[in-house]
């Protein structure tokens, strides 16, 4: 079966087989790529919503997606709480190391080293995830800084597909990046969190895993995973 993987800019994504779409941190209003494409929130449907964390450029239009399509939410338990009390309880909370099984496959939460709030709110611990649909699984690794249990992950999950954080400063740089891209070992790697803002990295030219293919979208751009 194959599984369509479109980027929205910056780190947010859709996954979607011909039975299902998963949005995965659906950070549209306010994100200057997604926005420049015509990227829209009110125009997304979703099936099931992945959030690595609770940082605004990642919860993103998580709130109005999910009350209009009644996708379920797949996040920190902290999120969990915070979306219950916004009237969303079609949630599916969860912490690292984790699988939360789903008709359609799954989501496995990982480590990963950052922070989570949301309007000075505690959002939990920031993850990365982990999703296998149609057959394929994805490792997003959310926001997060070099570890060594990349390696470890790379080798348990078997992704053939790594969305890795490159835009330096809040986030690994291209150079650490590299280094978590060999470790994972992916066959196919999309560079993330980069260029949405002046404070990132504007390009991936100095990301450059060896024995990785490195694939650059745009916003809105698209590939499929057979």
């Amino acid at each position: 079966m194959s599984t369509t993987i479109t980027f929205f800019g910056h780190s947010a994504f859709a996954v979607e087989t011909e039975q299902t779409r998963i949005l995965i941190d659906p950070f549209l209003t306010g994100n200057p790529l997604a926005e420049a494409a015509g990227i829209r929130a009110l125009d997304q449907e979703a099936d099931a919503i992945v959030l690595t964390h609770g940082h605004a450029d990642h919860f993103g239009d998580t709130i109005p997606i999910a009350k209009r399509t009644g996708a379920t939410i797949f996040c920190a338990f902290e999120v969990h709480e915070y979306l219950n009390e916004q009237g969303i309880t079609n949630t599916e909370p969860g912490n690292p190391g984790g699988r939360i099984e789903a008709d359609w496959g799954w989501v496995a939460f990982t480590q990963a080293f950052h922070s989570s709030s949301y309007n000075g709110r505690y959002m939990g611990q920031p993850m990365g995830a982990v999703v296998h649909i149609g057959g394929k699984t994805i490792y997003h690794c959310g926001d997060t800084g070099l570890f060594g249990d990349m390696k470890l992950l790379g080798e348990i999950y078997k992704p053939g597909l790594a969305m890795i954080p490159i835009g330096d400063r809040f986030t690994m740089g291209p150079d650490l990046a590299t280094r978590a891209a060999e470790m994972i070992a992916a066959p196919l790697v999309i560079p993330i969190h980069y260029k949405t803002f002046g404070l990132l990295e504007q390009d991936a030219s100095g990301f450059t895993p060896r024995g990785v293919t490195v694939r650059e979208l745009t916003a809105g751009e698209s590939l499929t995973l057979e």
